[in-house]
């Protein structure tokens, strides 16, 4: 881009205390790429004080909000969380992250260590990587038997509809990427000393284990698409984009006017 291509409105950007940040951040300056950060940057900020008046509102009302975060490894989940909760009051929210489930855990009822995250009133729970492990997985990696698989899909629906009838909104989101975008996140978390603890035994299979995963995951959708608890799918190839369609969900779902 060069400067005659620039219009009153990209140059007042550029020279904004934002664009300024971004623009002598680094040595190689493609003035496309750094308006393209400057706006995303922009709007990312105010939906994110909406994000702050979002969380006002459910703990002034007492209200009770599960955000699910569900895709294939390196889609992006985690990301799209910080970005969600940057700016919210750090007491009344979570992430949930659950281990591998202990030896007590495995003799209980599946959702009973799920039950046990479930947000309290005017608390927002957001769970990377659900009970929805048990449906695409587990079954993929041998970790549940066909029979454990066939009791979580009998009971989703009924539990996730007591849910919503207690009260709670309930929110599922899939972070959908493309194959070649896995492997090229995966060779980039790799080279990066500070992002490699993030590749697992089960991530490494993940590429060769690509068609399994699609199956599982196309038998979720059919069967857990419910007019109460529909699944949002988010094409994050792109990842700001994919943060950005997130955040506008979240604020489209749960109305506070």
């Amino acid at each position: 881009m060069t400067a005659k291509k620039l219009t009153k409105e990209d140059v007042n950007l550029l020279n904004s205390k934002l664009g300024q940040r971004i623009l002598l951040k680094d040595k190689k300056i493609a003035l496309d790429k750094v308006l393209a950060e400057i706006k995303y940057t922009q709007t990312l900020r105010q939906k994110q004080q909406a994000l702050i008046q979002l969380q006002q509102w459910v703990i002034a009302n007492n209200k009770k909000v599960v955000i699910i975060c569900e895709g294939r490894d390196a889609a992006g989940k985690g990301g799209a969380i910080r970005r969600i909760t940057e700016y919210m009051n750090p007491r009344q929210y979570r992430i949930v992250a659950l281990n591998i489930p202990t030896s007590d855990e495995r003799q209980q009822w599946f959702f009973q260590r799920y039950i046990n995250q479930l947000p309290k009133p005017g608390e927002i729970v957001f769970f990377d990587r659900s009970w929805y492990n048990r449906a695409v997985v587990e079954p993929v990696n041998g970790f549940c038997t066909k029979e454990e698989y066939d009791i979580f899909m009998s009971q989703v629906n009924a539990f996730e509809k007591m849910l919503i009838d207690s009260d709670t909104y309930l929110i599922k989101f899939y972070f959908s990427i493309s194959k070649k975008e896995q492997a090229k996140r995966f060779k980039e978390i790799k080279k990066d000393p500070k992002k490699q603890w993030k590749i697992t035994a089960v991530d490494e299979r993940a590429q060769e284990l690509w068609d399994q995963y699609t199956q599982y995951k196309e038998e979720m959708f059919a069967h857990t698409d419910t007019p109460e608890a529909p699944w949002k799918i988010i094409d994050a190839d792109k990842k700001p984009a994919a943060r950005l369609e997130a955040i506008c969900h979240i604020l489209n779902t749960i109305s506070i006017a």
